[in-house]
């Protein structure tokens, strides 16, 4: 896990958020999520330097249509945004799950 997913796994374990159950590492047909709510079928993606690039961006958009084809909604955050914002990223999952 890189240092952002840690910490957000640290609100995420053991059903803290909303009661919901997480799993870190999700695989779906070829792609693995960072974190993934069976319950509320919500991907929660987190991007570091790598998702900067052009190439990297059209992979992230392709991914998320398949997902969202298989009715998977995608959220993404900046690994940074977790760390200096935490409680903003952890409303905006709240709002995610409490939608199904």
């Amino acid at each position: 896990m890189t240092p952002a997913e840690a910490r957000l796994w640290t609100y995420l374990k053991g059903k803290q958020l909303e009661g919901r159950k997480f799993r870190r590492q999700h695989s779906v047909s070829q792609y693995i999520l960072d974190f993934y709510c069976p319950a509320s079928k919500l991907a929660i993606e987190l991007d570091g330097q790598a998702h900067n690039s052009a190439m990297a961006a059209e992979y992230d958009h392709e991914r998320t249509l398949f997902l969202q084809a298989t009715g998977i909604q995608v959220i993404r955050f900046e690994n940074k945004t977790v760390f200096d914002h935490p409680e903003w990223v952890l409303e905006q999952i709240r709002t995610a799950v409490n939608k199904s």
